[in-house]
C-alpha cells in the first residue's frame, strides 16, 4: 500500500467516526470481516472478537451510544503490505489500530489496542 493511499483511508475512517456515522464507518470493511479488539470483551464478547458487519455494527452502534463525546484525533499513519497502521488519541486515550486489507481495497481484519 502507498502512503498516500494509507492517509487518504485514515482520513476517511477517522472522518466518519467523528461525524459518528456508522454506515459511513461500516462502508470500509467487507461484509464478513473481522474485528478484534480487547474492548469487545467488555460488551460480553469472551473472544475479543466478532465477525461481520451485522455483528460489528451492533457492537459500534452500542459503543456510539455509551461515548457520544467519542473524538478521533489522528496521529500517525503507518503503512505495511496490504495492511495499515493508525495511531490516534480517542475516548480511551492512546489508541492503535491495525487494519488489513483484501483484494476489494475493503478492510477484511482489524486489530485495535489500547493501553488499558
Amino acid at each position: 500500500m502507498k502512503q498516500q493511499q494509507a492517509e487518504e483511508f485514515a482520513e476517511d475512517w477517522i472522518a466518519a467516526w467523528n461525524a459518528r456515522d456508522l454506515e459511513r464507518i461500516l462502508a470500509h470493511y467487507e461484509d464478513d470481516f473481522e474485528m478484534n479488539s480487547p474492548v469487545i470483551v467488555s460488551f460480553g464478547e469472551p473472544s475479543g472478537m466478532l465477525k461481520g458487519k451485522e455483528a460489528v455494527g451492533r457492537y459500534w452502534s452500542a459503543a456510539l451510544a455509551k461515548y457520544p463525546e467519542l473524538h478521533f484525533e489522528l496521529r500517525h499513519v503507518l503503512t505495511g503490505v496490504s495492511s495499515v497502521a493508525l495511531i490516534y488519541d480517542g475516548v480511551r486515550g492512546l489508541s492503535n489500530e491495525v487494519f488489513h486489507f483484501a483484494k476489494s481495497g475493503k478492510v477484511a481484519r482489524a486489530f485495535a489496542h489500547y493501553l488499558l
